[in-house]
């Protein structure tokens, strides 16, 4: 049977949460600012204080990803020297990736976050382009994270916390369609023609 054909690039959709750092350090407007420059839209935007069920059901709990956070963090002790025995008890991934989305929840629900929608051309890669990687520290300078934050995963796994990068910003098609459903109702999406569309695509 053959594939369905996708949408115009230019249909492309893509959510974003502000995290409590970047709310509470006031770059609200600076990060919506920025995917609006690049010829992105905001289709949907509202602040929410995430209760921790709400957080939890918004991270995977396959056993797959949970040990590949495992992983990452195993990485980071390897490269820095760390004894993950020490700090968790265990090299068991699936274990150390556990308490890293429980480190994750906390973090997500100690302030208020701000959802949004964002609309355009490749708008998951380009929003995840803007945003820099998710390790704060080895992000590109121009975007979100590489000018506003300094965090790395050594300290924050020191500390027992997640790391404070600023924003979340989906990571492919599947994760769009679960989070849009998660955290927005159909009448919370507005869609609208930017002046500049047909100058610039």
């Amino acid at each position: 049977m053959p594939r369905a054909e996708k949408k115009h690039p230019k249909e492309e959709v893509t959510v974003v949460l502000i995290k409590p750092d970047g709310v509470k350090r006031g770059l609200i407007g600076e990060t919506i600012k920025r995917f609006e420059q690049r010829g992105l839209k905001v289709i949907a935007l509202s602040m929410d204080y995430a209760t921790k069920e709400k957080m939890d059901g918004h991270y995977p709990k396959k056993r797959e990803w949970i040990s590949r956070l495992g992983g990452k963090t195993m990485k980071t002790y390897k490269e820095y020297g760390i004894d993950p025995k020490k700090q968790h008890g265990t090299s068991d991934l699936y274990k150390i990736g556990l308490e890293v989305r429980s480190w994750l929840i906390n973090y997500m629900t100690s302030g208020p976050i701000v959802k949004v929608i964002v609309k355009g051309i490749h708008a998951i890669d380009m929003v995840r382009k803007l945003s820099g990687v998710t390790m704060p520290y080895k992000a590109e300078l121009g975007s979100i994270r590489g000018d506003f934050s300094v965090d790395s995963p050594a300290a924050a796994n020191k500390d027992k916390r997640a790391i404070h990068n600023v924003v979340h910003a989906s990571e492919n098609e599947e994760e769009v369609k679960h989070e849009i459903a998660y955290w927005f109702k159909k009448n919370d999406i507005h869609d609208y023609k930017r002046v500049e569309e047909d100058l610039m695509f």
